[in-house]
């Protein structure tokens, strides 16, 4: 079995990979919310609702204040993946996409989030590995957690090397 504890984690094999399925790794390091990056994430997607990038009307709302987008906590999911979970003993690897996402919670302003995952399932698919993996975002003090997706990336195993 592998060391989860030492990130990020490190399989080479289909075998090693299969190891992990149940293991929770993580979590990262805390991101910062804040709003310049909030803006930033509103002005390259276009999507500027007010509840995200205008504090003075969204302070008199129920939330008290801006919120991340829910894609904005979902955009970090592959730098995160990367500090829990190298994928370099394989000949490559790819994001195949998402099964489900929930935003359960809100993210102010000034919150600091991260990320722990949980590999769900490992299966051998015509040219690879897929690898299904739970994404758990939570916020520095919260009691839910603020997105829940379930993730899959596909895998190649490197060729044996001629010895």
């Amino acid at each position: 079995m592998i060391d989860t504890s030492a990130l990020p984690v490190r399989p080479s094999s289909l075998a090693e990979l299969r190891g992990l399925v149940g293991a929770e790794i993580g979590p990262t390091d805390w991101h910062e919310v804040t709003q310049e990056r909030i803006d930033a994430f509103a002005e390259l997607t276009g999507d500027r609702q007010w509840i995200h990038v205008d504090a003075e009307r969204a302070a008199a709302s129920p939330l008290g204040g801006t919120i991340a987008h829910g894609l904005y906590s979902l955009s970090l999911g592959p730098a995160m993946s990367y500090a829990l979970l190298s994928f370099e003993g394989f000949a490559h690897s790819l994001n195949y996409g998402y099964d489900t996402v929930r935003f359960p919670a809100p993210v102010p302003v000034g919150s600091r989030i991260r990320m722990r995952s949980t590999i769900l399932a490992v299966t051998e698919v015509p040219g690879g590995i897929q690898v299904r993996v739970r994404q758990t975002f939570e916020r520095e003090g919260a009691a839910k957690p603020i997105v829940v997706a379930e993730a899959i990336a596909r895998v190649v195993e490197s060729p044996p090397t001629a010895g």
